[in-house]
């Protein structure tokens, strides 16, 4: 399992959020690089952003939820086009980073 995953779960709905890109990438200086991508499975999750023996500096990343498609696939208007969360690795463990939608808001933690 990569050192980062994620959950996606679409919470007008009760059930996970199916086909989502998510880019995880890395703060360096003024500019962001990318780490990894991947797309949300049948569960909402991406287990694999990063090759599982890929260990991270610490410092500032940021998972970018391309979340405007996934809505207008269910013929549903959103507000958010996209949810960006920012974290810092600051420990040498697994960081788990959920995202619990809706079309007009959404929450996110370090999960475990």
């Amino acid at each position: 399992m990569s050192q980062i995953t994620t959950h996606v779960l679409d919470t007008s709905i009760g059930k996970p959020a199916k086909g989502i890109q998510i880019t995880l990438e890395e703060k360096s200086g003024n500019e962001w690089k990318l780490l990894g991508t991947g797309i949300t499975n049948e569960d909402g999750r991406i287990a694999d952003l990063l090759a599982k023996d890929v260990k991270l500096s610490f410092g500032i990343y940021r998972m970018v939820f391309e979340v405007k498609p996934y809505f207008e696939k269910q013929n549903v208007i959103s507000f958010y086009p996209k949810v960006i969360v920012e974290f810092e690795v600051s420990e040498d463990r697994h960081y788990h980073v959920p995202l619990l939608l809706n079309p007009f808001g959404y929450s996110t933690y370090r999960g475990s």
